[in-house]
């Protein structure tokens, strides 16, 4: 069981900016490939199905680094720079379905200006959005 406060936006949005930076390592090596294996660039215009291949590819990627964080220590590589943990709603470790909830609820809470996570101002145990729709939380864990 993990203990600890419920995490703020200011907490949320660096452990993001932590992860985006090796996002972005990760999503350049997988475009690399995908450029070298179809030996040029997959392109909107010239790619069709490819193109969108491509892009399910990405997505694939970015939640396959959070569920697969999330399910195995609680925590990705920013979140551990902020002492967070990603919890159940009874402060267990996430299984499976629940990461992937979770990723897909916070698409939505991140994506119109992080309105979703914002939320957690006016909830009243601070939760954002994507905390109360996948029954999870996001804590600060205090220092020992």
């Amino acid at each position: 069981m993990s203990s600890g406060t419920s995490a703020g936006f200011g907490r949320r949005f660096a452990a993001l900016i932590y992860d985006a930076v090796l996002l972005a390592a990760l999503l350049t090596l997988y475009t690399l490939i995908v450029v070298l294996v179809h030996g040029g660039a997959v392109t909107r215009e010239g790619g069709g199905p490819r193109w969108w291949a491509f892009r399910a590819g990405e997505l694939l990627l970015i939640g396959g680094y959070y569920v697969l964080n999330w399910t195995r220590s609680g925590a990705t590589l920013g979140m551990r720079a902020w002492h967070l943990r990603a919890v159940t709603d009874s402060g267990k470790p996430l299984k499976l379905a629940r990461a992937v909830s979770r990723f897909l609820w916070g698409l939505a809470a991140w994506a119109p200006a992080a309105l979703g996570v914002l939320w957690l101002y006016l909830d009243p145990e601070r939760l954002a959005l994507h905390d109360r729709l996948s029954r999870t939380r996001m804590v600060h864990l205090s220092r020992q």
